[in-house]
């Protein structure tokens, strides 16, 4: 499969621990300064809520989610890829000797770093397999569809009883029963 690095894509960066936020206002500024807004499109740091307990009391703090990366939108060219490698504070991008690969959709859907709409060929009664996530590998039938959300519900068996799961679209694929 050949990777078309004339449409932009999602690169994951790596970089020094605890240099995040530099980096992606580092790489905010060289944007801006150089102009290149029509070839990087967005930076991001994943984070995540999660509630502390501190001296009796409870507090939400913002986590990174992934330590030591940050997310970058672009069009991939070699000047590109000599720029934000230079940045200081990144190490390189993360894939084979340091050459980026974008991103597939599911994965950017997983990380929240832009809704990716899928195609929702699913009826209900349709059967169909649950084929990431925590119920990978079940099978069941379509009960619910929520175009919206982008989220099905699906009767499957589980211990023995029938159950309603909630499963976002891309985790499912239609099956054909025979």
């Amino acid at each position: 499969m050949a990777i078309d690095y004339e449409k932009p894509g999602w690169y994951i960066l790596h970089t020094f621990s605890g240099y995040e936020m530099m980096v992606k206002d580092s790489l905010l500024r060289m944007i801006e300064n150089n102009n290149l807004k029509d070839q990087i499109f967005d930076v991001k740091i994943p984070m995540g809520q999660t509630i502390e307990e501190k001296n009796g009391k409870r507090k939400v703090v913002e986590r990174k989610l992934l330590p030591c990366y940050v997310f970058i939108k672009m069009i991939y060219s070699n000047q590109l890829w000599y720029l934000v490698t230079n940045t200081r504070g990144v190490t390189g991008f993360v894939g084979p000797q340091g050459r980026p690969i974008p991103m597939k959709d599911d994965e950017i859907r997983k990380m929240r770093l832009e809704e990716v709409v899928v195609d929702a060929n699913f009826a209900v009664g349709d059967h169909v397999n649950i084929d990431s996530g925590p119920l990978e590998g079940f099978e069941g039938v379509i009960t619910e569809l929520n175009d919206i959300s982008q989220k099905a519900k699906v009767n499957i068996q589980m211990f023995g009883r029938s159950t309603d799961v909630e499963v976002e679209y891309i985790q499912i694929k239609k099956i054909d029963v025979v």
